[in-house]
């Protein structure tokens, strides 16, 4: 349905890189440019408002700078903190992958961890993951950076460049960290620019498309989509998420695993 949550979600951060680009748009201009009345676009502006996103001017809107702007901090807390979940988050993933595959890592911490746990396999990564240079890795694997324009301390690669790079590439299996899960809200993102890259990322992967993130962000969402949990088809999380939360995961056809946190 057009507007259920996921709907929404999409349509939104559809809004705002529009605005990132031109910084500013009438409504009429964002209801022709995403094929929806001029009422869901207001609709749309108030609640971006409402969470200090965009500003709202007579018969449109602005972006507000802040929105633009990495949530650095965050990352760097998020680095450190449930880092034998993400350990153990990482080896379960390390462990699907096979000889031979070309694998798309996002951003996220947790999809960083997965290098020393790839042993054994010769596979290729590419990734937008800037950090990813100084992950230890063996030497069966292969690294291609997508290249774009780097991110302030969080290292992530982003902008045309980036998806150029993207649309070149078909990968055998996708791996990516997330701010928020849900049934509802779909995955979702602290940082803006990300969105397009995830997308690219699940959109140009023919094979298994996995979800790494430990049991804070499940059932949970964040102001901009990457997709809906129809567009993943796996999830690793560890043992501490929501029992229903995984339950809904799980009947909207995502294959979860739970796993131990590691040991330290």
């Amino acid at each position: 349905m057009k507007n259920n949550r996921s709907a929404i979600q999409k349509r939104q951060t559809q809004l705002l890189h529009y605005l990132g680009e031109e910084k500013n748009a009438d409504v009429a201009i964002l209801s022709e440019l995403l094929k929806v009345s001029p009422i869901t676009v207001r609709r749309d502006l108030d609640e971006l408002a409402s969470r200090g996103l965009v500003e709202r001017y007579f018969g449109g809107a602005r972006l507000v700078s802040s929105a633009q702007v990495d949530d650095e901090s965050a990352y760097m807390e998020t680095t450190i903190q449930h880092l034998s979940q993400k350990q153990a988050i990482a080896r379960c993933a390390a462990e699907m992958l096979e000889d031979g595959d070309t694998v798309f890592i996002n951003s996220s911490s947790t999809a960083l961890l997965i290098y020393p746990y790839i042993r054994d396999k010769h596979v290729l990564i590419v990734t937008n993951n800037g950090r990813s240079l100084i992950a230890p890795r063996a030497p069966s694997v292969e690294l291609v950076l997508t290249g774009g324009e780097v991110t302030g301390n969080k290292q992530s690669l982003v902008g045309q460049l980036t998806l150029e790079t993207l649309s070149r590439i078909t990968s055998t299996k996708c791996i990516i960290g997330v701010s928020g899960i849900s049934v509802e809200g779909g995955i979702t993102t602290r940082v803006l620019q990300e969105t397009s890259i995830n997308q690219a990322m699940l959109r140009r992967c023919n094979g298994p498309k996995i979800v790494v993130t430990d049991s804070s962000k499940i059932g949970t969402q964040h102001n901009f989509f990457s997709g809906t949990i129809h567009d993943i088809t796996h999830l690793i999380t560890d043992t501490g998420a929501d029992p229903r939360a995984i339950d809904a995961i799980r009947s909207a056809g995502v294959n979860v695993t739970l796993v131990e946190p590691a040991e330290q």
